[in-house]
């Protein structure tokens, strides 16, 4: 079926969710009427461009062909389309050819950008993360030399992190970096890189971790480096091809017009980015942008197997109604498939608003004029960056599901595509840290912060708005509040419980994180729905725009919270367990 990128959702999500207009001050350009302007523009290449290469891409993936990966039929025009559109630029600084909106615009296109076609989107989502890195930790010289070129989408970027033996422990990686003469010499297997080589440009920026001779163990050892497909002179012109390339292409379960390569480093010539044995933290500024990018894919292809859903509900008709008595009935008119769709779509609204506000906190921790600003900005960034990744792909896979269950056995099908969101959707919990690692990650290091300062913090904001909704004379606004509230109350004690034992009971702690995470990310995705509920009522009491649409937010509001928060008090029993049946199960009891 045809996608239509849901533009006005996003700008809902990005004034009401999101509080956009904090930005206001620091980019000014990114004014109302421009934003609309760029999601409509995005929507229509989305649609026009990259959506009717999504099935074709997942039946005729890329081909490696004597040493170099053929992209997908297609890609590469449409590639040079995006590039040409100022797609890849439009969150850049302008310092380097970008056109310095704010990022959390950048990631409002690249939803749409991504639902309409996810295994092209992961190409140009590597290429922002690598201009994050370069331009954070990167020398002068090598801030000229590639980020014009990675900013305009001439060339593209990759991120090459992991081996066979070493997946999230990235201590254990054994690439190796030797001096030679002004330069490096990588020498190594990379695996899962994701579209780590193609056709569609003249070269692709490889952001490589690798360990110098004489490195300590561990991860304090790793080192960052560039390395080239092909060798760049001081002017920018492209030399010879280095000595990396791509040893096999993987067969995936999706994203199949993802190239997934093999990359073999055969003493590839490199440059060192940032300080020796530094590399780790450099790279997780490449990383972070990626996660979040990761938790927008969630959000997409959640989008768009909701969008089929909805379509195929509509159109077929089956049993009968129990509201009208009609027969056939239209599958939208039954009860429960209703209610399936519209959790479907409060589950990806709440996850929006998420995404959206960890952007909108990451443009603040760069731009916000007070230092004070900055900080309460990038603590709350990083608080949320798990959130956003780990719940947002979560719910991705979910309503996927979901949406195959709304179209029965059609859905089951691989004609209808249906079947490809779920397949391209399982990925992304996997992708860029597994969501367990981002929950103990939540766990450990977020909460270490402060001793729990970012979540207070977090709780202190979402109370008033728990307050003002269970304040209003509409019925169903009190009941998004009360359940919020109570929702507040679940994610302190959990809070408390895990701080008091990370210090003295690890186990007990890192068997509560995941439940932690889902608890702490419904209790936010309720707050974004209940800030949207709250905007809808105002806007429905001064009479504004379409009243059904506005109605609708609340309605949404209130079946998350009556379905999604109500079970928040269970969450905390399943935070709080602690790991003694853990421990005790053996690998014999459990079968082995």
């Amino acid at each position: 079926m045809t996608y239509k990128a849901p533009v006005r959702d996003l700008t809902f999500a990005l004034e009401a969710a999101a509080d956009f207009g904090r930005l206001a001050n620091v980019f000014p350009a990114a004014d109302a009427e421009t934003v609309a302007a760029v999601l409509d523009a995005a929507g229509t290449f989305a649609g026009e461009v990259l959506a009717p290469l999504n099935r074709p891409g997942d039946l005729n993936p890329p081909k490696l062909e004597n040493g170099q990966v053929i992209a997908s039929p297609g890609f590469g025009a449409a590639y040079k389309a995006f590039a040409a559109g100022g797609w890849n630029s439009l969150a850049a600084d302008e310092a380097f050819g970008g056109q310095g909106m704010p990022k959390a615009l950048g990631v409002a296109v690249f939803e749409i950008m991504q639902a309409a076609n996810l295994s092209f989107s992961l190409c140009p989502m590597l290429t922002q993360g690598a201009i994050e890195a370069i331009e954070k930790n990167g020398s002068d010289r090598q801030k000229a030399l590639y980020l014009p070129r990675l900013v305009s989408g001439e060339w593209t970027g990759t991120m090459n992190l992991t081996e066979p033996q070493a997946g999230s422990d990235l201590g254990a990686l054994t690439s190796r970096a030797e001096r030679d003469g002004d330069d490096w010499r990588i020498t190594g297997q990379k695996i899962f890189i994701t579209w780590g080589d193609h056709d569609m440009t003249d070269n692709v920026v490889h952001l490589v971790l690798a360990r110098l001779p004489d490195a300590p163990p561990g991860s304090r050892g790793i080192s960052l480096f560039i390395a080239p497909k092909r060798l760049v002179g001081e002017d920018g012109a492209l030399g010879e091809g280095n000595h990396v390339t791509c040893g096999s292409l993987e067969h995936k379960l999706g994203i199949h017009a993802s190239p997934t390569c093999v990359m073999l480093y055969e003493g590839a010539k490199a440059e060192l980015v940032s300080a020796p044995n530094a590399g780790l933290a450099a790279m997780f500024v490449m990383m972070n942008a990626a996660r979040l990018a990761v938790g927008v894919q969630g959000v997409a292809i959640a989008e768009r197997a909701y969008q089929q859903a909805l379509a195929y509900a509509l159109e077929r008709k089956q049993g009968r109604s129990a509201w009208t008595g009609t027969y056939p009935s239209r599958l939208f008119d039954h009860p429960d498939v209703r209610r399936t769709l519209m959790l479907m779509k409060a589950k990806i609204e709440a996850a929006r608003g998420i995404c959206l506000s960890t952007a909108v906190a990451a443009d603040l921790a760069r731009t916000a004029a007070n230092p004070v600003d900055r900080d309460a900005a990038n603590l709350r960034q990083e608080l949320l960056t798990p959130i956003a990744k780990a719940w947002s792909t979560d719910m991705g896979v979910e309503a996927a599901s979901a949406a195959l269950q709304v179209q029965g056995g059609a859905g089951f099908i691989e004609e209808t595509g249906a079947a490809q969101y779920y397949r391209d959707a399982r990925i992304l919990p996997i992708y860029e840290g597994t969501n367990g690692v981002h929950a103990i990650d939540l766990m450990g290091r977020k909460l270490a912060l402060g001793k729990g300062r970012a979540v207070r913090e977090l709780v202190d904001e979402i109370f008033p708005t728990a307050a003002a909704l269970k304040s209003a004379d509409d019925a169903w606004l009190h009941t998004v509040g009360a359940h919020l509230e109570s929702g507040l109350a679940a994610v302190q004690s959990a809070t408390g419980w895990l701080i008091e034992r990370r210090g003295h009971a690890q186990p007990d702690a890192l068997a509560g994180a995941t439940p932690y995470l889902k608890l702490l990310g419904d209790v936010v995705g309720g707050w974004m729905l209940g800030k949207g509920a709250l905007e809808a009522s105002r806007r429905l009491a001064a009479g504004q725009g379409p009243q059904d649409y506005y109605r609708t937010k609340i309605g949404l509001a209130r079946i998350y919270a009556e379905q999604i928060l109500a079970q928040a008090p269970g969450l905390t029993q399943a935070v709080t367990q602690g790991s003694v049946d853990l421990f005790r199960a053996t690998p014999e009891a459990l079968g082995a």
